[in-house]
This record gives C-alpha cells, sequence and structure tokens, in this order.
C-alpha cells in the first residue's frame, strides 16, 4: 500500500499567493468598473445616449460579469475539490488576467458601432466564469495551510486583495484620468487594462511553488466517489442558501466602487481626479484595518465580526453618498473612510473563514464558490444598476441608492445571525460537526480506492 506523504504547511507562502491573484481579481473589478463609470460609457455605447442610460448601460455590462459568476461556480467548485485548489487558482488567474488586457485591445463604438459593446460583453461573461473560481479555491488554499489558531488571520490576506487591487487600480488610474480628454479616449484608457499582464506574471511566478494544502491531499487518499455538487445540494443547501444572503453585504463595496464614482463626476460635476483620491485613501487605510480586523476574527469570532462591519456599511453608506451632494471634501472623505476602510475591512477579513468553515473540507470550494458567487452575482447586478437606475437620470438622487445598501444590511445581518460560530473548532473537527450520521454513512458508502493519480498525488513529499 502507498504510504501517504503529507506536504508541510505554509501558511504565508499560501496567503500571499492568496493575496497577490485576489489583488489581480480585485484590480480586474476596480478597472472595469472605475473605466465603466468615467471612460467606457463614451466609448462603447452610442453618442445620442443621454449621460445618465449611456452610464446605466455601462454599469449593466459591468454586471454581466457577475450574472455568470453562479454557473463558473457549478463548474470550477468542484474542480477545486477533485483536482485540487491550486489546479484551479492557476487556471482562473490566466482567464482573468487574459480577459482584462483583452478589453484594452477592443475597438471602439465610434470604430465597429454597435458590435463594441457585444464584444465588451463577451469578454465580460468569459472572465465572470473564471472569477467565480479564483477566491474560492486562494481562500480554501490558504484556511487549509493555515494553524488553527490564525485560521481567521491567514484567510484574511485573500480578502487584502480588494484593497491592495483597487489601491493598484486607483494609482494607475489617477494620472490617466488627468490626461487631456483627446489622449484619454484615444489610447490612454487602454493602459490600466494592459498593465494586468504584469501582474499575472507576478502570481505566476508566486503561485507556482504552492503546494496543496496537506488536509486535500489526505482526504484525497480516501476519496469518495460521489460528486462534490450532488453532496452539497443534498446535506449543504442551508449553507449555501446562508451564504447567499451574507454575501450580499458586497453589493455596498460594489457602490462605493463604481456607483459613487459615477455619481459624483456625472452627477455632481465633482473633479475626477479627486473623487478617485477619495477611494485610493480609503483603500490605502483598509491596507492596514483588514489584517488587524483579521487578527481580531480570531480573537472575538467570525461572526461578530461580521455583523458588526455589515451594519456599519449598510448604514454609512447614506452620510457618504450625502456627502457628494454637498460637494465638501472633507466629508466625502471622512464618510468614505469610514465606510470603505473601517466597516467593510471588518467584513472583508471575517467572511474568507467564516463562510469556509460552514463546509468540511471535501466540499470547501464548492460550496463557498456556489454560495459566493451567487450572493456577489446578486449585489453585482443589482448594487450598481438598480443604484443608478434610482439615482436618476441625471443622476442627482442619493436616498434611493442608500436604501439600496440599507436592504444588502438587513438580509446580511439576518442570515449571519442564523450561523454557527466556528473558530472554537478545528478542522477536523468541523468535518464531524458540519456532517449528519447520514451523511456520514452515504461518504463511507461511497468510499473508493483511490485512483492511480490521486496516490501519485498523495506521495509527493511537501517542498518549501
Amino acid at each position: 500500500m502507498t504510504q501517504t506523504t503529507l506536504p508541510k504547511k505554509t501558511p504565508v507562502r499560501a496567503a500571499i499567493a492568496a493575496w497577490i491573484g485576489t489583488t489581480l481579481e480585485y484590480y480586474d473589478f476596480a478597472v472595469y468598473g472605475t473605466s465603466s463609470a468615467l471612460i467606457l460609457n463614451v466609448l462603447f455605447f452610442s453618442p445620442e445616449l443621454p449621460q445618465g442610460i449611456s452610464v446605466l448601460l455601462a454599469m449593466i455590462t459591468f454586471a454581466v460579469g457577475y450574472a455568470v459568476r453562479p454557473l463558473g461556480s457549478l463548474i470550477l467548485g468542484p474542480m477545486g475539490d477533485r483536482r485540487g485548489r491550486k489546479f484551479v487558482m492557476m487556471l482562473t488567474l490566466f482567464g482573468i488576467g487574459g480577459c482584462t488586457f483583452l478589453i484594452g485591445c477592443l475597438p471602439t463604438y465610434a470604430q465597429i458601432g454597435p458590435l463594441a459593446p457585444i464584444l465588451l460583453v463577451l469578454i465580460r461573461v468569459i472572465q465572470g466564469l473564471c472569477l467565480s473560481g479564483e477566491q474560492p479555491s486562494a481562500i480554501t488554499m490558504s484556511l487549509e495551510h493555515a494553524s488553527d489558531r490564525r485560521r481567521g488571520f491567514i484567510a484574511s490576506f485573500t480578502t487584502l486583495g480588494s484593497s491592495s487591487g483597487t489601491l493598484l487600480t486607483l494609482l494607475v488610474f489617477i494620472p490617466i484620468a488627468a490626461m487631456p480628454s483627446e489622449q484619454l479616449l484615444t489610447w490612454g484608457w487602454r493602459l490600466p487594462f494592459w498593465f494586468s499582464a504584469l501582474v499575472v506574471v507576478a502570481a505566476y511566478l508566486i503561485r507556482r511553488h504552492v503546494q496543496e494544502p496537506p488536509e486535500f491531499i489526505e482526504n484525497q487518499s480516501t476519496k469518495a466517489n460521489v460528486a462534490p455538487l450532488k453532496q452539497l445540494l443534498r446535506f449543504h443547501w442551508r449553507a449555501v442558501a446562508r451564504i447567499v444572503f451574507c454575501a450580499l453585504i458586497a453589493g455596498t463595496s460594489y457602490m462605493m466602487q463604481t456607483f459613487s464614482v459615477a455619481f459624483g463626476t456625472a452627477g455632481y460635476k465633482l473633479d475626477k481626479p479627486t473623487m478617485l483620491l477619495t477611494t485610493t485613501i480609503s483603500a490605502v487605510i483598509a491596507l492596514g484595518i483588514t489584517p488587524l480586523s483579521g487578527f481580531l476574527v480570531d480573537k472575538i469570532g467570525r461572526k461578530t465580526m461580521f455583523l458588526t462591519g455589515t451594519v456599519g456599511a449598510g448604514i454609512t453608506m447614506a452620510p457618504y453618498l450625502w456627502s457628494i451632494t454637498t460637494g465638501n471634501w472633507t466629508l466625502i472623505f471622512i464618510f468614505g473612510i469610514i465606510n470603505y476602510s473601517l466597516f467593510y475591512s471588518m467584513v472583508n477579513a471575517s467572511w474568507p473563514s467564516f463562510f469556509a468553515e460552514m463546509f468540511p473540507g471535501r466540499l470547501r470550494v464548492s460550496g463557498l464558490a456556489l454560495g459566493t458567487q451567487i450572493g456577489f452575482a446578486i449585489s453585482g447586478v443589482v448594487g450598481p444598476v438598480l443604484a443608478t437606475a434610482l439615482a436618476g437620470a441625471d443622476l442627482k438622487g442619493w436616498v434611493g441608492p442608500s436604501l439600496v445598501a440599507l436592504g444588502f444590511m438587513v438580509f446580511a445581518g439576518i442570515s449571519a445571525l442564523t450561523a454557527k460560530e466556528t473558530g472554537k473548532y478545528t478542522l477536523k473537527e468541523l468535518d464531524d460537526v458540519h456532517q449528519s450520521e447520514r451523511e456520514k454513512a452515504a461518504v463511507t458508502a461511497a468510499t473508493a480506492f483511490p485512483s492511480r493519480a490521486t496516490r501519485d498525488l498523495a506521495a509527493k513529499p511537501g517542498a518549501e
């Protein structure tokens, strides 16, 4: 019988690999969202449309990438539980980065007419499918490499990429947004999309050295011959549904990063570089607050931190949008920092471990992918699009969009209250906690001898 040699846990390397990949994901999110608000609405749609309508259409193309995420999760989630977390992380890395680069190569409406937005949507569809597997695999990888006392902290580095990706986008975009309009609308807007190629190379060089987590290797050595998705929907559909509603709070982040930029610059004619500077400073501060919040997640609990951040992010969106209507930059900066840097950093630090620990290890990527991607799809579609629609054709209304954020808060908060606090358990104990006797019997009955490929994978020694 082949002896299973488990690799060593490498939490630091896993955390960095997860962080750099999520940086690319949020770089794509932020560069496309920012471009939608400032540039793509001008270049990819008919110039005869009113400004509010063109911005709305641009937000819809942004939302398309989120709308297809649930479909991608049905493919990449089970793939992560069967083929490996690293396998999916490498696959999605090139898919996300390649699509971002291609958007920068697209011809505009002035060059090819209605075909321009069609091509834009097609690329966003492919990109959305890839995005559905990136974070779930990266979170699971970092969580399973961490010690039981540091799981929340190590997993929080995955979503630290939301701040670093946003910051990277804005550092690239601020000088480009300040370019003369003629240069900006001809070739300048393409540069942020092309820059993604450098991020892909950096992420690849880091990720190629990360080994699969020991828990995954161990599970593969006694693999149950049952499809992960089938088991997930049969035994863990309540956890999936809980995550769907909890993940709606992400809509406040999408509103902060996309809708508010269009709201301020198109609706109230605020200075574009200064408006972008608001989110830049918020992202810089979040780089410090997110890991600190991740440290507290292991001390006071995943559920407590998530609920605190959720309530704060939902409530403070209203004063942030109101401050934009005043044109007072001091108020805009203060409320932007409170909303995103403080409260949403708490959400970002807590949800990776909070959500992932709702499932046993052999279904972790599948459950995390399906639940989050449905929730992110709903909030990614509803957030910017509904907020833009409720702001009116002139993009001046702030009450309607604020109610959207409060709605996300209510759904996410109530759903989180139904969850268990999982930080007190080890990962092995969580496997037992989350499996009913009926499920254990089904898994035992379906356990098969591992395939040759699985034995070879399990026999590989760990590498630093």
